[in-house]
Parts: structure tokens; sequence; C-alpha cells
């Protein structure tokens, strides 16, 4: 079992281990991390704090990490009551708050939608003029039809009126609550559809990333649109505010974090939030909150600018450490987008003499990393619970050379224990 604990994708490939089975047993608790060898097809419990693990077995941790033996004696108690709590995923059903967003529907779609059997799983209502109304659900294709009849313009102004403004990117939000309302306008800038999606609070997420949260390394997260990237975002500023103790400002410019209204949503814990006024005012609130609000972590949802990844850039260069998501479902879209490229290295092409060359056994015009990474760790999001880890440098090189790198898969069980299945084939993982 001692071999199996050091060879992680992150450990030092020398690691000393000293054993401490006493420890090592003592940490042996219920808990819902469990890691699983590929190569010898055994799965093993893992301590749910990443640092506390090395500390019991006496592991070197990874070089620049800074881990410690003795860390183990001031956190164990706290270790204890951690690994005690129910981890599974709990999706918090506030009937308050989803009354509040069908409020807003015409009145038939109201009374259908707090009728239905499945509105625990309700993901968002489509209102589109001269449409039916649709319904759409978690785990469904599709959508359901809530009536026969189409939505009309008086409906869609009422809906505007109860609402109130759209700002500058035709998004809106119902003050306490984290949903989210989306206009399509017509060009004369009249609105002809509505998206109102439902915005819950879920907590279990954080066991899918809490063991690299104790690296305090900036973590970038990539997948395609309602996959979950924002839900994480919120669980982590909440963890890393009130467990973890730090000064933590969220940088949320629609309001899809934190919540509408002035006061955030108790989701985020006692994370800092500051609104943005306009999308592209971004960047500079992302840079104000460094120079006046002195935070040790700053959250940003959906980096999609150069200015922006610009700014990331600047941050992460004041040793604060980053929490953000981005356009783009992998690794690869990240390093072909060149206004994004930054945040992993950038890419340039380099020209190698003949004896490098031959050296190598390479062409002379290669493609490298053109710099350090903003974010040391890449998390691919390719499903709500299967996630591919990536050591931002390390995966970028290979990549680069057009070799498959080793990462690390994040998946559920059907207990929805998180299980991890480390230095795996970047080619093997699930699309």
């Amino acid at each position: 079992m001692m071999s199996h604990c050091h060879s992680s994708l992150w450990a030092n490939p020398n690691p000393v281990a000293v054993a401490r089975v006493t420890s090592l047993m003592r940490l042996n608790l219920k808990n819902n991390l469990y890691y699983k060898n590929k190569k010898n097809n055994i799965s093993y419990s893992y301590s749910y704090s990443y640092s506390l693990s090395l500390c019991c077995v006496g592991l070197r941790a990874p070089m620049g990490f800074g881990y410690s033996s003795s860390c183990f004696d001031d956190q164990h108690q706290q270790q204890q009551q951690q690994q005690q709590q129910q981890h599974d995923v709990v999706v918090q059903d506030d009937e308050d708050d989803l009354r509040s967003l069908l409020q807003i529907l015409p009145h038939d779609l109201h009374e259908n939608l707090l009728n239905e059997p499945k509105r625990a799983r309700l993901l968002e209502v489509i209102l589109d003029l001269g449409r039916m109304p649709e319904a759409r659900y978690l785990g469904e294709l599709g959508g359901q039809y809530l009536r026969r009849t189409v939505v009309s313009l008086e409906e869609l102004e009422h809906a505007q009126n109860a609402i109130g403004d759209f700002g500058g990117d035709n998004r809106a939000g119902i003050e306490g609550t984290l949903h989210r309302i989306s206009a399509i306008k017509s060009r004369k800038g009249l609105i002809i559809g509505l998206t109102c999606r439902v915005g819950r609070a879920v907590s279990g997420q954080i066991d899918m990333v809490y063991d690299m949260l104790q690296y305090e390394k900036s973590i970038l997260f990539v997948g395609r649109p309602g996959v979950g990237k924002t839900t994480v975002l919120r669980e982590i500023a909440r963890v890393l505010s009130d467990e973890f103790h730090k000064r933590v400002v969220i940088i949320d410019t629609s309001n899809e974090i934190g919540g509408d209204g002035n006061i955030p949503h108790a989701a985020i814990g006692g994370a800092r939030r500051m609104q943005v006024t306009e999308p592209s005012m971004q960047h500079k609130v992302m840079i104000e909150a460094v120079e006046n609000h002195m935070p040790e972590v700053i959250i940003v949802d959906e980096i999609g600018t150069a200015a922006e990844a610009l700014a990331c850039r600047s941050i992460a260069q004041r040793g604060v450490m980053l929490i953000a998501t981005a356009h783009g479902q992998q690794l690869e879209n990240i390093l072909k987008n060149p206004t994004l490229s930054d945040l992993v290295g950038g890419v340039e092409t380099v020209t190698l003499g003949d004896g490098e060359a031959k050296a190598r056994r390479s062409q002379k015009t290669i493609l490298e990393r053109q710099a350090p990474p903003t974010f040391e760790f890449l998390i691919e999001m390719r499903q709500r619970h299967y996630w591919v880890t990536h050591q931002t440098e390390k995966s970028v090189d290979i990549l680069l050379r057009g070799k498959s790198p080793q990462v690390e898969v994040r998946t559920r069980d059907k207990k929805f224990k998180v299980v991890i299945e480390r230095s795996k084939s970047y080619d093997e993982c699930e699309g």
C-alpha cells in the first residue's frame, strides 16, 4: 500500500518514504476519496487532505509546495471532523428561490411548474416569441412543451417588467437568488426571447478538487456550457474562505457566482464579491481587486479576452492564487486560441540549428512553450463527474512535441465517491 501512495502524477519522481504505519492507520477513516492503481487494478482509500496524507506516511512533498510533517499535529483534529461528514453531491432545493423565478412566468406556466414532480431537476425555461414555451430538465435530452399555445409579446413584456433592466451582456438576475435570465433581442432592441435558468447552490462538488486546493496554486477550469464550472467556482470560494480562512475576492461580472443584488448569496460563504458594471470592464476590476483589497485568492468566471488573460498573468505574478474558467472544452482548444494561449504559457515557433535538430530527431522548425503558464493546473470538465486534470507546464510541453501526456482522471462511482485514476494517457480519456 505504501508503494501506491507516492505513485501520483504530482509526486516527486524519487520520494523518500519513511514507514509510519501507525499514523497511516490512524487516518484510515471512512471518506469519499478513493484511488485506483491502473497497473495492479487495486482501489484503496486516500486521505481527504492530500497534504496530510503526505505527512502521515512521511513522504517528501513535491518540490515547491513546501509541506512538512509538522502540519499533521496541527490539523489532525480538524481533518477527522471533515472526514466524518457526508460528502455526496447535494442540491439544496430552495422552494422559495424557485418560486421567485417562476413568478416572472405567465400564470399558467407558473402553476404547472409548481405542480411538476420533476421541478427539483428543472434546468431552464425557454420563452420565445411565437413558439410554445419549453422546460428543460437535468439528465434529459431535449425539452418538454408546457402548453399548446405560443408565447405572446404581452407575456414577454410582463416578464421583462418583473425582471427589470438587463445589463450590457443581456443578462439579469433576481435579487437574493442564483437564477439567471438571458434575453434575445431583435435588431430594433425588442426582447423576443428569454432563457430563464434555475440557479441552485450545489454542495459536494468540492470533493473532486479539494486535495489540489492544498497546494495554493492557480487552477483553470475548461468545459462546455452547462457542465457545472460556475457551480464549482462558487463552492471553491466558500471552502477557501470558510475552511482555509483565505481572503477571497470574487469578480462577478454577471452576478452568476454570488447571485443578484447588493448582498451576495450565502453559497459563497465569507468570500467578498466585486460586481462589474460592464463585461468589457472585467479585466480592470480584476486588477482593482488586487491593488485595493489585498486578496490571497481571486476567483473569476469566463476569461475570454486578451485583456483578461493579461490581467490574469499580472495577478499571478503578484503571488495571488487564481481560480478561473475559460472558453474551451480541452487544453488543446486553449493552446490553439491565440487570445487565451497565454493562460497556459503561449506558443512560439523556434528554428533549431542542424546539430540540435539532429540531436532531437525533429524538424528544424518546432513549436515550444513561450513562458511559464499562468495556471499551474488545468482541469477539463468533460462531464459533470468526469474531470481530466493536467499539470499544465508538463502537458503543454508534451503536446507541443506531438505526444500524449500523462494525466489524472477524476470520476465518481455509483455511490458518488470520488475515484482518481493516475498516470493515464491523455489519448485514452473519454470524450
